[in-house]
């Protein structure tokens, strides 16, 4: 059961990413590593005002079909929004911060998920 909420989860995220055109969007399945979440969605934006944009749509979407944010941080700034829904955190950049923390490098020990396995939950 919790699988399928967090796969009903991941199909609202993404949508709401592609929604305002986020830039290389990722998805890291890092259970097999980490207790911190299940998952690590990770997507890029062109500037401030886009990044807070896809930050705010993402919360719109999960908020209408009742999942509640524990946290959002950096909101102000937008270089690094990272927003955490428990089982799946959400860290959105614009591409300077994205290149220097380098989730993906960080975090290969998970399985980065391929793009039409995500877009076909």
């Amino acid at each position: 059961m919790a699988e399928n909420r967090e796969k009903d989860m991941l199909k609202l995220i993404l949508e709401a990413l592609e929604d305002k055109k986020a830039n290389d969007i990722r998805v890291i399945d890092i259970t097999s590593v980490s207790t911190i979440a299940d998952y690590f969605v990770i997507a890029g934006g062109s500037n401030a005002n886009q990044i807070q944009a896809m930050c705010d749509n993402v919360d719109e979407k999960l908020g209408r079909a009742g999942y509640v944010n524990r946290q959002i941080e950096g909101y102000q700034n937008a270089n690094w929004i990272l927003m955490d829904y428990k089982d799946i955190v959400i860290h959105l950049f614009d591409s300077e911060n994205r290149l220097f923390y380098d989730l993906e490098r960080i975090w290969r020990d998970g399985r980065l998920m391929e793009e039409q396995e995500w877009k076909s939950l």
